[in-house]
């Protein structure tokens, strides 16, 4: 089905703001057929798996339909369980951003109740919870629902699964029977049917099918990784398959234009694509990706959409996609004309739930991947070095080369000394290359303990820095656990602090120049102690 865009819908620009602001940009399949019914008042049943976007298929007609200058109770959502309560609760407050007089309360058992009841006597107008603890607002009072006008039943299935049912039917049976019922569910069995025909008011069906994923050639990786360490990442991959051809998906059109920049700035031939460039604009970019000038393209789903290149070698997902079809539509992208391709997921905290949707749905197995450090980056491209001089060996005519080498050993020169030789002059090169400073660096003698680097601070406890804050301040940038971080000393002006030499580079490009605890922070390596 054709998608819409949400300024094609009739929806406000407070919303529309919000919606930019969250970086989607086109309505998902359930969203596109659920909004304009949901707006028009009708009931509705909605089939669509998690990960589909059902949420804002039924949080923006919500806040739609909401009157911001009544206080009292118009909306409740049910959900099975208090993690799916809150994630919702927290995007309807995220669609909800330009609207400030619109309340919205989660409210689930474990969560002390009188915590709750104070913030429903201030009045809360959306409330999305458990059948169990709305049920027992209802018994205490503290939920009156004479005033609700919509209705909504989430992962109703689930609900009926875990024994919910009578408890569901006793709240749909408190509220007017003047109201709008919404119910979604990702199956349709008898007991559902027979709660929409007894509390739905001639409903409108809407299915959503998946698409299949048709690429089973594609090896898909994942790597759980902080924000801040995402470029870092990207980057090491980067240098490690030094791929021709490679796409990268962010979700918002300002997370194309950072990341753009950033690689730009290490190096990279890289470009964006995304909704806010002309077409004229985006023609220029994918000529030059075609033709290999742009090696890597950075680009948002919806801007994608157009691109058809055969020989993409790798996709990265930057960010893990809103929608878990923009996943299978992502990495087919690679692995085209019978070629074996490459996927790559970044996670951060909360999106391994939305990765676990994506591979329920996908039925194929996403494997864990650790993050490489610079020493694996170099030694994999020393190994992927060698490799290809094999190869060389193998299948290239090395007639004149080798008549040069038989030249030299008349000098009293051995092969095996000239191969070394040569072999240091390229792998100098290749590993200059890498885009992340060297771990290789000469501090030279810091007075740091056996296989570390001393470094000078310019902050301390006058700042009130401590010595967990400057292992915080290392974790965030570079990924070293605590454990690896050696001695920290930390003085009234300064501090010091001991890191592996295999990771000091690193330690030093990355930490130098930012902030701890809002102070901005100059690292250098330490001279020898006395």
């Amino acid at each position: 089905m054709k998608k819409l865009r949400f300024k094609d819908l009739d929806i406000s620009s407070e919303i529309e703001n919000a919606v930019a602001d969250m970086g989607f940009e086109e309505a998902t399949p359930i969203q596109s057929l659920a909004i304009p019914h949901v707006l028009d008042g009708r009931d509705v049943i909605g089939q669509a798996q998690t990960g589909t976007g059902k949420t804002a298929a039924f949080g923006i007609p919500i806040l739609e339909m909401v009157d911001p200058g009544d206080r009292s109770l118009q909306a409740v959502i049910l959900c099975p369980t208090r993690e799916l309560a809150i994630q919702v609760a927290e995007e309807i407050r995220k669609l909800s951003k330009y609207m400030s007089k619109i309340k919205v309360l989660p409210i689930y058992g474990g969560q002390p109740i009188e915590r709750q009841i104070k913030a429903l006597k201030k009045g809360v107008q959306v409330i999305i919870g458990t059948p169990g603890r709305v049920m027992d607002h209802m018994r205490r009072g503290t939920l009156k629902m004479d005033s609700v006008k919509i209705m909504v039943l989430d992962e109703a299935d689930e609900m009926l699964d875990m024994g919910f049912r009578d408890d569901i039917e006793i709240v749909l049976r408190d509220m007017p029977s003047e109201r709008q019922t919404l119910l979604f569910s990702a199956t349709m069995s008898r007991d559902i049917l027979n709660l929409t025909r007894k509390y739905q008011n001639n409903p409108e069906f809407l299915k959503v099918v998946h698409q299949e994923l048709t690429v089973p050639e594609i090896q898909q990786i994942y790597f759980e990784v902080k924000e801040k360490m995402k470029l870092e990442l990207l980057s090491r991959l980067l240098d490690i398959h030094n791929f021709k051809l490679s796409l990268v998906f962010c979700n918002t059109k300002r997370r194309v234009d950072k990341l753009v920049t950033h690689l730009q700035i290490r190096g990279y031939a890289a470009d964006g694509l995304h909704g806010d460039m002309t077409q004229s604009q985006r023609d220029r970019v994918m000529a030059k990706f075609r033709n290999g000038k742009i090696e890597v393209l950075v680009a948002t789903d919806v801007a994608a959409r157009g691109i058809d290149v055969e020989n993409v070698e790798a996709v990265f997902n930057y960010d893990v996609p809103n929608d878990d079809e923009y996943y299978v539509h992502r990495i087919g992208r690679t692995g085209r004309a019978g070629k074996t391709g490459m996927a790559f997921t970044f996670v951060s905290g909360k999106e391994i739930y939305q990765l676990r949707d994506i591979q329920k749905y996908t039925k194929t197995k996403i494997e864990q991947h650790q993050i490489p450090s610079i020493k694996d980056v170099e030694a994999i491209k020393t190994n992927n070095f060698l490799e290809n001089v094999k190869h060389v060996i193998n299948t290239e005519d090395l007639e004149k080369q080798v008549h040069l080498i038989e030249k030299m050993m008349e000098e009293d020169y051995s092969s095996v000394e000239m191969a070394a030789a040569l072999l240091k002059i390229v792998m100098t090169r290749e590993t200059s290359d890498v885009k992340v400073e060297s771990a290789s660096n000469d501090f030279g003698d810091t007075g740091a303990s056996p296989g570390m680097v001393r470094f000078f601070i310019n902050v301390g406890r006058k700042q009130k820095i401590r010595a967990k804050d400057i292992i915080k301040a290392i974790n965030d940038k570079t990924g070293l656990t605590s454990s690896s971080i050696g001695k920290v000393d930390v003085f009234d002006k300064f501090s010091f602090v001991e890191v592996p030499e295999a990771s000091a580079g690193e330690v030093l490009s990355s930490v130098s120049g930012s902030r701890i605890k809002g102070k901005s922070v100059n690292m250098e390596p330490a001279n020898k102690r006395e």
